[in-house]
């Protein structure tokens, strides 16, 4: 047992920023250590977009579980392989809305 707090890494699309905010929030006023995307105020470059994509894996990997932020049950392709990342390597996951 360990006296740390639970970790959880939110994914999703960046379409719901405002919901992953929210649930970091509602998270972490939970007392949980949460691990989110990135976030960036301009557009970024195909190779940024690859080095963010692999370095939320290793967010994952950090992780105790997942929570993805799925409004209306959207999941986009880089949320899929952040989920199929997460069943990989054993990661409870949950949803915000149902698949």
């Amino acid at each position: 047992m360990t006296d740390r707090p639970e970790i959880v890494c939110i994914c999703g699309s960046i379409r719901f920023a405002d919901e992953m905010r929210a649930a970091n929030r509602d998270l972490t006023f939970a007392g949980v250590i949460v691990v989110a995307p990135g976030e960036a105020d301009e557009l970024v470059t195909p190779e940024q977009k690859t080095a963010l994509d692999a370095l939320h894996l290793r967010k994952i990997d950090l992780a105790d579980r997942v929570l993805v932020v799925n409004p209306g049950g959207y999941v986009g392709e880089s949320t899929s392989r952040e989920i199929a990342h997460a069943r990989a390597t054993g990661k409870p996951i949950s949803f915000t809305d149902p698949v």
